[in-house]
């Protein structure tokens, strides 16, 4: 039987997603508090993977189990096992031909800056800091040369193992929110840091120290050594990847309506 499981975690006390031989990781936690209620080992399947310190507002996993665990002992149990930091939302059923990786056909990050004079101390965890006013309009409209499907070099980590750069980003917006200015990314799927990198070349626009052109500009360029610095992980949430409605999955996961789909849909961080 296979079951998909919806989990959000606060990605500061560990090292990202993937189980490491080194280090505590959110797979990890995830798979041996399962595997006790299962009692037999099991192996988890993510969305996309996130890096040391990003959160998740909702990642979605898959399982295989022949244990006969209900969708309930297998939600309960495993909040019961799992440290604080992790939660598991909702399981449920699926078909045997449902995967979370190749199934989903976009996924949602939210990157958060406060900006203000002063350094966060509440919440510290979840914000990157920028002192410098920062013009969120103009933001916005230059990340709108990002938009659409097209090769994502210049903000791509040298350390990314995609087999290509070519990303397919359906939505980027850009909005103040008191002191906060919140950065919110849909697409097909991402390349390693690539979300960070948009910010980091967003940033100095806001700040007006480039002209909103330059994202455009970078990415047509395709060389990241020109680009914005890759911002810091804290402040990055993975919202979660978003699924056809034929697989019946919670609504926060379902999107019928998606933007022609070309490219490979590969994991995202």
């Amino acid at each position: 039987m296979r079951y998909a499981l919806g989990i959000e975690y606060d990605g500061s006390g560990f090292q990202g997603w993937q189980r490491l031989s080194h280090g505590a990781s959110v797979q990890a936690a995830v798979e041996s508090a399962l595997s006790f209620v299962a009692n037999h080992p099991l192996d988890v399947v993510c969305a996309g993977r996130t890096d040391s310190g990003v959160h998740a507002r909702c990642q979605v996993v898959h399982l295989d189990t022949e244990s006969g665990r209900t969708p309930y002992a297998l939600q309960q149990g495993g909040n019961s096992r799992l440290p604080g930091g992790i939660a598991i939302l909702w399981c449920q059923p699926v078909p045997q031909d449902f995967h979370a990786r190749y199934s989903a056909r976009a996924r949602r990050y939210r990157y958060t800056v406060l900006n203000r004079p002063m350094r966060a101390a509440f919440q510290r965890d979840y914000l990157t800091w920028e002192r410098l006013p920062l013009d969120a309009a103009a933001m916005h409209r230059a990340a709108q040369g990002l938009v659409g499907e097209h090769d994502f070099s210049a903000f791509r980590t040298v350390h990314c193992q995609a087999p290509h750069p070519n990303r397919h980003v359906h939505s980027i917006s850009v909005q103040r929110e008191d002191d906060r200015v919140v950065i919110e990314v849909q697409a097909n799927a991402f390349l390693h840091h690539m979300v960070r990198n948009f910010v980091g070349s967003l940033l100095p626009v806001g700040r007006g120290e480039q002209p909103e052109d330059w994202p455009a500009r970078l990415l047509a360029g395709r060389d990241r050594t020109l680009a914005g610095p890759t911002a810091p992980s804290n402040g990055l949430v993975f919202l979660g990847p978003r699924y056809p409605s034929q697989w019946q999955l919670p609504a926060e996961v379902t999107l019928d309506d998606l933007p022609e789909h070309h490219g490979p849909s590969t994991a995202a961080r």
